[in-house]
Parts: structure tokens; C-alpha cells; sequence
């Protein structure tokens, strides 16, 4: 009898859609993201990508259609599970960092309010710096950091509580070309080696190519080609 070696499917979207101010930004989106993989979300500004990835995330619900992530619905009807009950790693394009924090306190911040005990938190902190080449900026302050060290750090963040979904919204979008080019290599090696599900919302063609093993290319709220790379 032949084994099936397909792998599980960690994001299912069916039928999805969202109004906003009575407009239809999103209509009937489908997909299917295979556990372990990175799908790339490709399209000019304003065609969906953005709010696709907050519906993923919990910061919107949908006004159609079903999110699940493995078995369990997310969204869908009267269900919408907040963003931190599902699980989920999330890089913004501003960073979003605490000014007042040092990067090691920005970094434990998600592991203190699962309530991780301190002796825990400090070893996965450390791990996740050393992760993403950080290790000698632990005391530091965001504002004493370069732009791609403080992405730097937003993505150890992400990624220090092992969550099973990680989704990016634009992060390399502020950051010069070289330095994007150089920051985009490191992560699509970071993806690799962790093994998670990702969803990666991005403009940039070659970006998407090096980063996602899947490519959904969305126009004025459709997703009009998806293909496999």
C-alpha cells in the first residue's frame, strides 16, 4: 500500500472575503499552505495582501468564509479567535519595538506573558539572539541600533516562543536596497532551519522567489496565479 508522504496542511482559507466601509477588498480567497512551508503574498499596494495577512493574524475578522489553522477554526461565522491564542510569530514593517526596553527585554517580552518561568525565558532569549546575530546587543536600546538591527531584533522576537505560524508584513520594505538583499538571505537560511509554516507579505518579486516556496500573486482582492518555486 503507498505511503503518503504529502505534508499536513497548517493553513487552510476557503471562501474568504472582507468588506471595509461597504468596499469588497477581499473576494473568495482559497488556499492551502503546506506545514513547514513559506507562501509568499505578491501585489502591488492596495491589492489585499495587507489585510489577508490580519485576517491570518486575528486582527480582522473575516466578513466570509473560514480560516483554519490544522483542525481548529480560527475564523469563520461567529468564530474568531484572538491573535494571541493563535499561536503566531508576527514581523511588522515599523518594527514595532518597545523604545523604553532593552533588545533582550523586547525579545523575552512574548515569552513572559505565556508565562515562560525566567530561567527558561533567559536561555531562549539567548538562543533566538544568537539566531539571527544579535548576541552582543542584548543590553542595548532599539534607538542605539541600525534599521536592519532592529529587524533584526522583531524577528527574534517571532521566532523565541516557537510559534507554529510566522507571518511578515512587509519587513524589509524600509531598508535601503543592500542592505534588504543582504537581511532577505539571511532570513530565507532562518525559514529554512526552523522549519515553520510562514505567510510573507511582500511587493518585491525577487524577494518572494528567495524567501517563499509558494507564490500567491493577489490583484484588487483576488489571488489570480498561484504558483510552486
Amino acid at each position: 500500500m503507498p505511503v503518503n508522504r504529502e505534508p499536513a496542511t497548517a493553513i487552510s482559507i476557503s471562501g474568504l472575503g472582507h468588506q471595509f466601509n461597504g468596499q469588497q477588498v477581499l473576494n473568495d480567497i482559497e488556499l492551502r499552505i503546506p506545514a513547514g512551508t513559506t507562501l509568499a503574498l505578491l501585489g502591488p499596494s492596495g491589492c489585499g495582501k495587507s489585510t489577508l495577512l490580519k485576517l491570518l493574524a486575528g486582527l480582522l475578522q473575516p466578513s466570509q468564509g473560514e480560516i483554519h489553522f490544522g483542525a481548529r477554526l480560527m475564523a469563520g461565522g461567529r468564530t474568531c479567535v484572538p491573535p494571541e491564542q493563535r499561536d503566531i510569530g508576527m514581523v511588522f514593517q515599523d518594527y514595532a519595538l518597545w523604545p523604553h526596553m532593552s533588545v533582550a527585554q523586547n525579545v523575552d517580552f512574548p515569552l513572559h506573558m505565556r508565562g515562560v518561568g525566567q530561567a527558561e525565558r533567559r536561555i531562549r532569549v539567548k538562543a533566538a539572539l544568537a539566531r539571527v546575530g544579535l548576541s552582543d546587543f542584548a543590553g542595548r536600546k532599539p534607538s542605539e541600533l541600525s534599521g536592519g538591527q532592529q529587524q533584526r531584533v522583531a524577528l527574534a522576537r517571532a521566532i523565541v516562543a516557537e510559534p507554529r505560524v510566522l507571518l511578515f508584513d512587509e519587513p524589509l520594505s524600509n531598508l535601503d536596497r543592500d542592505l534588504r538583499e543582504s537581511l532577505c538571505r539571511d532570513m530565507a537560511q532562518l525559514l529554512g532551519q526552523l522549519g515553520t509554516t510562514a505567510v510573507y507579505v511582500t511587493h518585491d518579486r525577487a524577494e518572494a522567489h528567495l524567501l517563499a516556496r509558494h507564490i500567491a500573486f493577489m490583484s484588487q482582492g483576488h489571488i489570480v496565479d498561484l504558483t510552486t518555486v
